[in-house]
């Protein structure tokens, strides 16, 4: 709150609009649906409908809350009720998840000014308190674990969708919330999709399993990736798996506070430059973790993203090839002064089932 107040005062803005739900639940700590925050410097509103007002009035004790669904009959006109209400003439929101109904409703019935302030949250997120790191390292923890156990469910017969299904069961199990984001598990030459859909395709001998997956602990993500070969690897695979490992760790070694994060995508591609292999590897190859899978900052040639002590984020550069498959590892790391902490476990040596 301190860091909205001053970036509210430094843009002269009288209140900020949140709609976003992940920059609802990191301002509020609110875990529910249906919630949008009005923010002004002596007040703090929580818009929502009657079948929250009571988790509201539980998490979220120093809000006051907003029934907009009975009173106003619209999110935007209970806004621009209660920015009149409070004599309240600019106001930042994110201009990115607003949408047009919304702003046209709001501007025909408030005199306030709508100002884009997208982004602002996201920034504040980038940087994990403690307690978001404290979070972030169970739930790769937890995603870890669960990677050991499904490597003895991993067999030719069993297909990518009953595999996908016993991972996200796995890391329930293991303390995971029991919501858990769409996992990636695609085998065989379907690797090469860099974010297939798990089908009912079996698992044949001879097939690379690449799975990119995580879970969720009290919200916060883990992101991984480890690809494995069923029966003995083939020398194409071994190669192509030994150049992947250097990639990643010629980024990891690099990674530190105030690292560029297009000297990191450099970084990546030494490995693979002047082979054959180049032309497969894929650019975005990393991101910031939280309440969200893909925050910032990222990484790839493009990004002006400079890297700070306290950002977690993945390392996940990768070399897919159409037809034959892909082989990708990702990290979730926490960056230091120094260095990093990878808070991912699970081996990144080439197992073969």
């Amino acid at each position: 709150m301190e860091q909205l107040f001053a970036y509210m005062q430094q843009e002269k803005l009288d209140g900020m609009f949140i709609s976003r739900p992940v920059n609802v639940k990191y301002v509020s700590h609110y875990t529910g649906e249906d919630s949008w925050l009005f923010i002004t410097e002596k007040e703090k509103f929580f818009i929502t409908d009657p079948r929250y007002t009571e988790q509201v009035s539980y998490e979220c004790p120093d809000y006051t809350i907003i029934n907009w669904r009975d009173k106003y009959g619209s999110v935007a006109k209970a806004l621009a009720a209660l920015a009149d209400e409070h004599g309240i003439r600019t106001i930042g929101f994110e201009d990115t998840h607003l949408t047009v109904r919304q702003y046209q409703e709001f501007q025909g019935a408030s005199k306030a000014e709508l100002v884009p302030a997208d982004g602002v949250i996201e920034k504040f997120r980038s940087i994990k308190r403690p307690e978001e790191i404290a979070c972030s390292r169970i739930s790769c923890d937890i995603a870890s674990r669960a990677f050991e156990r499904i490597l003895k469910d991993i067999r030719v017969g069993i297909t990518e969708k009953e595999l996908a299904a016993q991972l996200s069961r796995y890391m329930v199990l293991e303390g995971a919330d029991t919501q858990p984001y769409g996992n990636i598990l695609i085998s065989g030459a379907r690797t090469s999709l860099l974010h297939g859909i798990p089908s009912a395709k079996s698992i044949e001998y001879g097939d690379l399993v690449l799975m990119d997956y995580g879970c969720q602990y009290h919200g916060y993500m883990s992101d991984m990736t480890r690809t494995v070969v069923v029966g003995r690897a083939t020398e194409k695979q071994r190669e192509i798996y030994r150049l992947e490992q250097q990639m990643v760790a010629d980024v990891e070694n690099y990674l530190r506070d105030g690292a560029s994060a297009s000297e990191a995508y450099a970084r990546s591609t030494k490995a693979i430059e002047g082979t054959e292999y180049f032309p497969y590897h894929y650019t975005g190859i990393g991101h910031g973790v939280g309440l969200f899978v893909h925050e910032m900052p990222f990484m790839s040639p493009v990004s002006k993203d400079i890297i700070h002590a306290g950002n977690v984020m993945t390392v996940e550069p990768g070399i897919y090839i159409p037809g034959w498959g892909g082989i990708r590892i990702e990290d979730q790391l926490l960056i230091t002064e120094t260095g990093n902490e990878n808070l991912i476990s699970a081996t990144k040596e080439l197992v073969e089932l």
